[in-house]
């Protein structure tokens, strides 16, 4: 096939990709003399200078350790700190600014949750409700969990069209099940849950919830307060921000009996030989010197998204990823993997005949960033009855040009594996 530019009705106030996408640095640049289509971008996607030049004024300017020190440097950062800890409580609508915790990315939110919550929570014989399209962050936790502790780990099955039946789930909820813990939307394939009817099930039966948002935050406005859910999760480095950050959202109450996870630094109260006392929450659960920097960046990132509008940002990357697909379905030979409607911006694909790590390599050849493989998602793949899948993710910045450069890639592997 030859591809053609995909075109799609954008509405009058839609956003401008081309403009948007002079503000990213990276996007500015030629692999191996194509110009950069960046298509990872559920894996991490690429920062603008808002948030480079955000963290490099702290850096020159107002770098020091927090809540420490008296000094005017001490003061600046410890300010900018708790800033961005306000930013991210508006940005997902938190009660309060003490429900947001930082870590150092998603995945140690949520072993934190697993870690603090099963300790004064879940005993032996409790249970925990998962799906099968989890990232392995909120699986191998809870199955640390079961070895460990004798926690059981029921994941709720997926549907041939690669959805979750929000029945399937609630079938799995008894007495014992003491959290359910499920994404809100899929990394691998793009679905988005039925998170408001699982939560309405949880809730009938007093059973908390915790949602992995890692591939919502930047695609679509989160409400964590509208959700209903207990617990929120997501990584700075997904949402145009730097690595080494990330938020975990929990309800006051839920926090407030909830016991340390890590130890030391700014989250003790008073130390002597005969005990330690610690800090309300979030202090409780930030250990040590937090990601001062990467906060400061967080923050920068969440105003940049803000400004443009999520709404304007989810109806443009909705478009985007049709058009693709479109364009993607008149290959020969394509299997996509993932709902066609209610989908996040995730398109997962094998080629027939064409590794996806060689269908990788060949796009990688011809200027594309995809993702091959499993997608820390093997459960998932297994499910699905094949090693991996090649991914490629659209974010705001992606524009027309880039489907045109991936269907050219494809042709190039279909020339090479017919």
């Amino acid at each position: 096939m030859t591809a053609a530019r995909p075109l799609f009705r954008a509405p009058p106030d839609a956003l401008d990709a081309e403009a948007l996408r002079r503000d990213f640095p990276a996007l500015n640049q030629k692999i191996h003399g194509f110009p950069l289509a960046y298509l990872d971008n559920a894996a991490s996607a690429q920062k603008p200078r808002a948030v480079l030049e955000a963290m490099t004024r702290f850096y020159e300017n107002d770098y020091a350790n927090i809540h420490r020190g008296v000094h005017e440097l001490s003061q600046r950062a410890t300010n900018a700190y708790e800033n961005a800890r306000k930013t991210a409580q508006r940005f997902i609508n938190a009660n309060a600014a003490d429900e947001i915790v930082f870590t150092r990315g998603a995945t140690e939110s949520l072993n934190l949750v697993a870690s603090s919550f099963s300790r004064a929570f879940l005993r032996e014989g409790d249970e925990v409700v998962i799906t099968e399209l989890e990232h392995h962050a909120n699986i191998v936790p809870w199955q640390v969990l079961a070895k460990e502790r004798g926690v059981i780990l029921k994941p709720a099955p997926i549907t041939p069209g690669g959805s979750v039946d929000a029945a399937q789930v609630e079938a799995l909820l008894t007495k014992r099940t003491k959290l359910v813990s499920v994404a809100h939307v899929s990394n691998a394939l793009g679905t988005v849950l039925p998170v408001a009817d699982i939560i309405a099930a949880a809730k009938k039966r007093d059973i908390p919830v915790l949602l992995d948002g890692c591939q919502a935050v930047g695609h679509m406005p989160v409400d964590v307060r509208a959700l209903g859910c207990d617990f929120y999760v997501f990584s700075g480095h997904k949402l145009y921000g730097p690595t080494g950050i990330g938020v975990l959202y929990g309800r006051k109450e839920w926090l407030a009996e909830m016991p340390p996870w890590q130890t030391g630094g700014d989250m003790i109260e008073s130390v002597s030989f005969k005990g330690t006392t610690f800090r309300e929450p979030p202090a409780r659960f930030e250990a040590g010197t937090p990601p001062i920097a990467g906060a400061v960046g967080l923050a920068a990132a969440i105003d940049y998204v803000s400004a443009i509008g999520m709404e304007r940002i989810a109806d443009y990357e909705r478009r985007l990823a049709d058009a693709a697909r479109a364009e993607l379905s008149k290959i020969n030979r394509i299997t996509f993997y993932g709902p066609r409607d209610n989908h996040s911006p995730i398109i997962s694909f094998n080629l027939e005949g064409a590794h996806a790590h060689d269908v990788g390599s060949i796009l990688d050849r011809c200027g594309v960033a995809a993702r091959t493989g499993h997608h820390c998602a093997e459960p998932l793949m297994e499910r699905l009855g094949v090693p991996g899948t090649t991914r490629v993710s659209f974010a705001f910045y992606n524009t027309p040009a880039d489907i045109e450069a991936l269907c050219r890639g494809l042709e190039k592997t279909r020339e090479i594996f017919p």
